[in-house]
């Protein structure tokens, strides 16, 4: 016999979960274009998605990241993006040392900090 309140007790645990601020999850980054500006200079378009929840948590930044994990670039995101998922930011001056050949994105929330989905995209030559 499952005590009637342990039938209740997934859905309690999926209230409590959804309603917690940290319920949007970490940030994602789902899509990069980049564009070769100058020698050794370039642009990115990066697209996140996050459940942004108001100003207390929100993705609020995503860094171009190198092959031994220097931060080559970072585009700071001033306010929350609830109403624009995924949505489309842009980083121009970016530069990129001879050599490297691939990078990666990661985006950041207020909550979490950095650890979603990150993406590696080739740098063109």
């Amino acid at each position: 016999m499952v005590f009637p309140i342990l039938r209740c007790l997934p859905v309690v645990l999926f209230a409590l979960f959804a309603a917690s601020p940290g319920s949007a999850g970490p940030a994602d980054v789902v899509g990069v274009k980049v564009k070769k500006s100058a020698p050794g200079v370039y642009s990115f378009a990066v697209t996140v998605r996050h459940l942004d929840k108001g100003w207390k948590h929100y993705a609020d930044a995503w860094e171009v990241i190198g092959p031994k994990g220097e931060v080559l670039g970072t585009r700071v995101l001033a306010h929350p993006h609830e109403n624009e998922q995924p949505f489309t930011r842009s980083l121009s001056g970016v530069k990129i040392p001879d050599g490297v050949t691939t990078v990666r994105l990661r985006a950041r929330d207020k909550v979490h900090g950095f650890g979603g989905a990150e993406f590696e995209v080739e740098v063109p030559r």
